[in-house]
């Protein structure tokens, strides 16, 4: 096992792509929510109303084991470039090409309308960085209805980056909120591109169902009251359908409480499904959203000529900036809530812990590929992927090479590998290994064996489990394996040192905390 470490972190495993293909390159529009949970959306089990994703989903090939990076900025660092994010995660060093530099030297047109968080100013913008149109939020966080609104004091204050190319924006109209504005930016940007006849790539960064609790009042109105069940048995009931449905095999068993989360039964109830009610609210809007995107590429006949990608950034989210206060109303612009560690775990059944661990509910994301005519619909994987796969997807399907070198620079090989022969109805080899590592929770996966780090853990140490038999990480078998935790863990300090990134128990630079 050990001549495999490491260096199969470097593997790309190209697939040979059939001429036809390759001389009528598909247009490409990948979308992604801002820390949705695993199990949110109709298609994996939850009961949001989201009939165009389940539509996405009817139409094509559902993952039920796609791995993110636990994290908004380095997974978007990661998703962006196809490489591991170096140091902290907050951007994508000049010398590794992002995916719309990399579309761009391919013959696309390259767009992105959404959330950035890889660097607010010049050079690092999305403009600079290879989008030839971009529209959106450069920051993290942001008001949903008035971007132009500061922070409140515990968040710091301050206003947020918003920018069309390479002006800021700075005031918002009345009916202004982001998922709408996001989408019709896309549409605009699917309309004059589809006139050149040339290919185009499109990045869709939606910033729902992100933190603060935001929503028009008509989708709120829809959930109000559904959530008066509580956390525990949401996740019951998710996790039964999971099971019929098949996204979730029924050998693995639901984890249990979260050691974060808190009694329902003594908790302001009716505030606690208003919060759960908005979050729900932000997610329809984001589908409805998408139904607008599905609709005009149907209007211009170029839905068969499109691939669609959905996913998630990371897990559900526990953190409740500001604390936990029931006097604030959730939804309305004036306030800044979240949805708290009760509902930020249950959004990830049936798995451990949430956003910022990389236990399996915090990397665990809904992967949706939809392209009429070449990805076979109604169809469901169980094979490993990771977001590091995604360029070297696009780039395939383009028929072009990785860059060889950027800004001066010559490139690396990519970290990922093709998602085409998967797209296609076949198989591809595994990765050999797959890495993560945010604010001191590390992991490495090899085959089905997974050693983890959870800093909530006590005793602190490497945790072991073979994700095969028992994906939601009940049964620690470090003691009974020690050379196999030794052997995986020497691999993620390997890692860790090419990366930059830090080993258990090591302080390191902080990233965005959103």
């Amino acid at each position: 096992m050990k001549t495999t470490l490491l260096a199969a972190f470097l593997l790309v495993i190209a697939t040979e792509l059939p001429a036809a293909d390759a001389a009528h390159p598909p247009n490409i529009i990948l979308m992604m929510a801002d820390d949705m949970g695993f199990s949110d959306i109709s298609p994996y089990g939850g009961e949001i109303h989201t009939p165009n994703l389940q539509r996405l989903a009817d139409e094509g090939l559902r993952f039920t084991q796609f791995y993110n990076n636990a994290k908004c900025t380095s997974t978007r660092a990661c998703l962006l470039s196809g490489m591991y994010p170096r140091n902290n995660g907050n951007s994508i060093p000049r010398g590794i090409p992002t995916i719309g530099e990399t579309m761009r030297a391919a013959g696309y047109q390259t767009g992105m309308s959404g959330k950035w968080h890889l660097g607010n100013k010049a050079p690092q913008r999305p403009f600079d960085r290879g989008f030839d149109e971009y529209y959106g939020l450069m920051d993290g966080a942001v008001n949903y209805f008035n971007p132009a609104q500061p922070d409140p004091a515990f968040k710091g204050g301050k206003v947020r980056t918003f920018g069309h190319n390479d002006q800021l924006i700075t005031e918002f109209p009345k009916d202004f909120y982001t998922t709408d504005y996001f989408t019709s930016h896309t549409i605009e940007t699917i309309e004059r591109f589809a006139k050149t006849g040339k290919p185009f790539f499109i990045h869709l960064a939606f910033n729902a169902p992100h933190y603060p609790l935001q929503a028009w009042p008509e989708d709120i109105a829809k959930y109000r009251g559904q959530y008066k069940m509580g956390w525990e048995e949401l996740r019951r009931q998710r996790y039964a359908r999971q099971i019929a449905m098949g996204v979730v095999d029924s050998k693995y068993a639901l984890s249990p409480t979260d050691s974060q989360s808190y009694d329902f039964a003594k908790a302001n109830q009716d505030w606690e499904d208003l919060r759960m009610a908005t979050y729900a609210a932000m997610i329809d809007r984001m589908d409805q959203n998408i139904g607008r995107v599905l609709k005009k590429l149907d209007e211009l006949g170029i839905a068969k000529d499109t691939l669609v990608l959905f996913l998630s950034d990371n897990g559900g989210c526990t953190e409740e900036p500001g604390g936990r206060d029931d006097t604030q109303q959730p939804g309305i612009v004036s306030t800044y809530t979240a949805v708290g560690p009760g509902w930020g775990w249950a959004q990830n059944t049936p798995f451990r812990r949430y956003k910022s661990w990389v236990n399996e509910g915090g990397i665990s994301t809904p992967f949706i590929a939809r392209w009429p005519g070449q990805v076979k619909a109604g169809t469901m994987t169980g094979q490993l992927a990771h977001i590091i796969d995604v360029l070297p997807t696009c780039l395939e399907l383009a028929g072009a090479p990785p860059l060889a070198e950027i800004n001066g620079e010559k490139t690396k090989p990519l970290e990922g590998q093709s998602l085409v022969p998967i797209l296609r109805g076949g198989t591809r080899p595994a990765p050999a290994e797959l890495c993560w590592e945010w604010a001191g929770n590390c992991a490495i996966r090899h085959d089905q064996w997974k050693l983890v780090w959870d800093t909530l853990s006590r005793p602190l140490k490497w945790e072991l489990y073979d994700i095969e038999a028992d994906r939601t990480e009940l049964r620690n078998l470090a003691d009974e394996k020690p050379e196999l935790v030794k052997e995986l863990s020497e691999a993620y300090a390997r890692w860790a040192k090419a990366t930059g990134r830090r080993l258990p128990g090591e302080k390191g630079k902080k990233g965005s905390d959103e």
